[in-house]
């Protein structure tokens, strides 16, 4: 077995490595311009902080812990992203702007045990979000995958009624074991708060029920952890960001241009803070008659086609609407299980098939040690 490497040696390749980056704004590489306090552990574990401005694409720190990652010898890597704001001075970690001697927020984790951790999100309520969630966790775990669906919406955990589980999860050994149904282990805060309570909770009660969900929670082994967020940009995206890293994200809306817009400010939050948009899923596109099989746009055409574009990433799917859903979803079973070649649910399973594709080209966690295949 060769020597680990000195923590001299691994730091010099970190350096190197991000010296191969260019700084589109400022000109030099990452390295001599937006990396500071970098520190390279013998253990493998690479530290550093990252000047990222508002002027600047959000992508530079994907591109810098990718590099990283790459690096021989790293084990993990931890980005502490900071703005440096007015008077700041190099090298320094700055506080968020507006709140002067707050410290800066967590720098997101490598939980590899999950596998590829998925976000799916909406701007707006109603467009069908966590029913895409339940369809493409299901899907996955019919196509043989180790499937983990964490349900985030704390406002309305809608993911019990839809894959129909409603029992207090038991804790075994100091750690809550999660439900399972469809093959896919579950965790929501519907299975423990009672049904008519309301969540008037503050963004630090958010922050650490997401926490525990994510850390106390027996997930096991898994290769695809979904989270079903809230719609909108709050709390809960922004926990999520900074607890765990994110391989990639999934916006979900409807045809309507309110809708898109929303979505379009969610998609950029995630861009923001440095996590991959895989692509939009447009739901409710046209209805399917169930006797004739003719195809009816009830609402405008198009929305979630544009949306991909001024993104600049692929339109996943469209997800037709189709008599029975509302019924299939009330009574616990996703179209994708109850009804898997009608059109709404080879849609999804044409979604779930391409969005492992999109996640295989996400950094693989250490324990895989490569792609994961598609099942059909």
């Amino acid at each position: 077995m060769p020597p680990a490497p000195s923590e001299d040696s691994l730091r010099l390749r970190v350096q190197t490595a991000l010296s191969a980056i260019p700084h589109p704004r400022l000109g030099g590489s990452l390295a001599a311009t937006v990396v500071h306090e970098l520190e390279a552990g013998e253990d493998g574990l690479v530290s550093f902080t990252f000047h990222l401005t508002r002027e600047d694409p959000a992508t530079l720190v994907r591109d810098a812990r990718k590099a990283v990652q790459a690096v021989a010898g790293v084990r993990d890597v931890k980005i502490n992203v900071v703005d440096p704001g007015a008077g700041a001075t190099p090298g320094a970690t700055a506080a968020p702007r507006g709140a002067p001697g707050v410290p800066p927020p967590p720098t997101p984790q490598e939980m590899p045990q999950l596998g590829r951790v998925l976000a799916i999100s909406s701007g707006k309520g109603g467009v069908g979000k966590s029913t895409v969630s339940v369809n493409l966790a299901a899907a996955l775990a019919r196509a043989g995958h180790r499937v983990g669906l964490m349900d985030a919406d704390i406002y309305g955990p809608n993911v019990p009624r839809m894959m129909g589980v409603s029992e207090k999860p038991p804790v075994t050994g100091g750690k809550i074991q999660p439900l399972s149904a469809h093959g896919v282990k579950l965790m929501s805060l519907g299975f423990i708060v009672e049904r008519d309570a309301p969540a008037i909770w503050r963004g630090p009660i958010i922050m650490k029920i997401i926490q525990q969900f994510l850390r106390d929670v027996d997930w096991g082994e898994l290769d695809f952890f979904l989270v079903d967020l809230p719609p909108g940009t709050g709390d809960a995206q922004l926990s999520l960001a900074q607890t765990i890293h994110l391989h990639g994200a999934v916006i979900v809306t409807t045809p309507q241009q309110v809708a898109t817009g929303d979505s379009l400010r969610g998609a950029k939050m995630f861009e923001r803070v440095g996590t991959r948009v895989l692509g939009v899923v447009e739901n409710m596109s046209y209805y399917v008659c169930e006797h004739c099989g003719e195809k009816s746009e009830l609402f405008l055409s198009g929305g979630g086609a544009v949306l991909a574009r001024e993104l600049s990433v692929p339109l996943l799917g469209q997800i037709p609407l189709q008599a029975g859903l509302a019924a299939l979803a009330d009574a616990g079973q996703p179209v994708v299980v109850a009804a898997p070649d009608s059109p709404s649910g080879r849609a999804l399973r044409e979604v779930a098939e391409q969005v492992v594709v999109l996640l295989q080209a996400a950094p693989a966690a250490a324990r895989t040690g490569g792609t994961l295949p598609i099942t059909r």
